[in-house]
């Protein structure tokens, strides 16, 4: 399938891979998983089976959905990628990061640590520069994203960012409203014009 569409076929989710974090989260993880396996959508990672990654991942094929996991090789011993589902291993950071970008339709953003910033901001950057329309949406609970979003519009009240970023992203509290708010804004992309492709990445 091209992901240069107007389908929204995968979901990409940026996370921690640390086990060591607020159980509600690793919970939520599962669950959103699952979300998107009931809604036929296919869940793109990075790979690993550990801390959220590994929870989301779990939740998906629980619930019979598609996943695709891409792991850099030297990270294979550290995030212990999860062998029931299709993984592919690739030989840097920068290319599961495009793979994954290039294999997804919209981007869910859950707790996470410095490598989910990284991956964050970069994802902003290139909707700020019109590379992609491509959904992004967090899931922000007990506040976790504040502080990211506390910064961001600082950097747009200072005129260093254009005001239209804050609009490029959605944020939910529940886990049960990610999948919604994901395909919601789907149909209004797609009515805006139904023709134009989700990614603009060329």
């Amino acid at each position: 399938m091209s992901h240069e569409s107007s389908r929204l076929d995968s979901v990409c989710v940026y996370c921690g891979s640390a086990d060591a974090v607020d159980p509600s989260f690793l919970t939520a993880a599962h669950q959103i998983g699952a979300s998107f396996a009931t809604a036929g959508l296919r869940l793109v990672y990075g790979g690993g089976g550990v801390g959220l990654m590994g929870a989301t991942a779990r939740g998906a094929h629980a619930a019979g959905g598609r996943v695709l996991g891409i792991i850099p090789k030297f990270l294979k011993g550290r995030e212990q990628p999860f062998d029931d589902v299709e993984t592919v291993v690739v030989t840097s950071m920068h290319e599961r990061k495009m793979m994954m970008f290039e294999q997804s339709d919209a981007f869910v953003v859950l707790p996470g640590g410095i490598g989910t910033l990284e991956e964050v901001i970069e994802l902003l950057s290139w909707r700020r520069l019109d590379l992609h329309q491509k959904p992004i949406v967090f899931y922000n609970p007990k506040g976790f994203w504040d502080p990211l979003f506390t910064l961001l519009r600082h950097t747009i009240d200072q005129g260093l960012t254009p005001p239209a970023l804050a609009e490029c992203w959605r944020t939910v509290t529940r886990p049960e409203d990610v999948t919604p708010v994901v395909l919601a804004w789907r149909d209004e992309i797609y009515q805006a014009g139904a023709a134009a492709p989700l990614s603009l990445l060329t």
